[in-house]
């Protein structure tokens, strides 16, 4: 039994701890079979360092490797081809040449202010990840541990419509307005819906996934002319709420929607 479990079992345990982790904020992602994950947040521009740990299980025995490395890892993958991965960031730090282990070694490692050009994400059909992968080279099978990081991006505000009228930053308020050109026009109902869209692939090959998120009704009935309807919105527990980023307050969104009608010249 020593035999064959030396023989198949695992002969180095690799373990990766984070600089400065006991202050590190943590954010919860779903995976892809519905478990939700908690990981330590990162943000765009920061610097990833710490320590690669190797415990080696055989003692006394020695541990042939053809180098031991770390790499900062930015993928992209697809749930229906998984074989089929992009990589858009892709860091790689060499820390033992080749040689052997006799006996639990440590290596001290750094990712200086690393891009991290997107959010970490996982949809219906694919996901984003990064992670760090610490890879002990050998002859017949690699040992390889990943390290699952989470990465949030900043809010940015997109360009304004011009069929739609938006204030942000006022009283801690967004504004709505709508205009229409009709003197007369009947509203029987309206609600307000909160949509995740995803859409993956090329060409005749897309996939799109909608979800509404949430669902908001607004006002059922005709509206009088110039009224104006508070709207707040609780988005505690949404996917695109980052809990870093945006405090308590941030997750409510005080709002106002007016309904003005602008007549047209015309009638």
């Amino acid at each position: 039994m020593s035999f064959l479990g030396g023989l198949f079992g695992p002969v180095c345990q690799i373990d990766v701890l984070l600089n400065g982790a006991e202050n590190r904020k943590t954010a919860e992602l779903k995976t892809e079979d519905g478990k939700v994950e908690k990981h330590y947040l990162f943000y765009d521009g920061e610097s990833v360092s710490g320590k690669v740990n190797l415990n080696v299980k055989q003692g006394g025995k020695r541990l042939e490797h053809q180098g031991i490395r770390i790499e900062f890892v930015g993928q992209i993958e697809l749930f229906s081809d998984k074989s089929n991965t992009h990589e858009f960031v892709d860091l790689v730090k060499e820390l033992a040449l080749p040689g052997e282990l006799t006996q639990n070694r440590s290596y001290d490692f750094e990712f200086m202010q690393v891009e991290k050009p997107y959010e970490s994400y996982t949809g219906a059909n694919v996901r984003l990840r990064y992670f760090l992968r610490v890879t002990i080279v050998r002859r017949l099978s690699d040992l390889v541990k990943e390290y699952e990081l989470i990465v949030h991006q900043l809010a940015t505000y997109p360009d304004i419509n011009n069929s739609i009228k938006m204030e942000v930053g006022i009283e801690d308020c967004l504004h709505i307005e709508f205009e229409y050109n009709k003197s007369k026009i009947k509203i029987q109902h309206m609600e307000l819906q909160l949509i995740k869209k995803e859409m993956t692939g090329i060409g005749p090959s897309t996939t799109t996934e909608t979800e509404t998120v949430a669902k908001y009704e607004i006002m059922d009935g005709a509206p009088v002319k110039g009224e104006s309807i508070p709207i707040r919105l609780f988005l505690a527990g949404d996917c695109f709420v980052e809990e870093s980023s945006r405090e308590a307050e941030k997750k409510k969104l005080p709002s106002a929607l007016r309904i003005p009608r602008v007549p047209n010249p015309a009638t």
